[in-house]
């Protein structure tokens, strides 16, 4: 009789996807607790799913001002985590994110 092990580390591990949800401090206080909670849900189940992204029909509108720019977007606004507005974004992030 042979031994099979069922945890193996070299098994294909689920999950792995990112799950943090992160917008600017005004859109967030504009969006009604639904609208936010339903956001926050849809980017968990996509990183639980080991998927980076969550699904476009979660997709916000009117987070950016007319006519900015995607680095001004993202150095010049107050980032916020959506599901605990207390918890700033790193300015790391922004950077690797405007390419800098």
């Amino acid at each position: 009789m042979a031994y099979t092990q069922t945890n193996s580390p070299f098994a294909k591990q689920k999950g792995g996807g990112t799950t943090k949800t992160c917008l600017p401090a005004s859109k967030i206080r504009s969006m009604s607790k639904e609208q936010r909670e339903k956001l926050v849900n849809s980017k968990r189940s996509a990183g639980a799913k080991g998927k980076y992204k969550r699904s476009s029909k979660t997709n916000v509108k009117g987070a950016r001002k007319k006519g900015a720019t995607l680095r001004d977007w993202f150095e010049k606004e107050d980032w916020r985590r959506v599901d605990d507005p207390s918890k700033k974004m790193w300015r790391i992030k922004i950077n690797i994110l405007c390419g800098n």
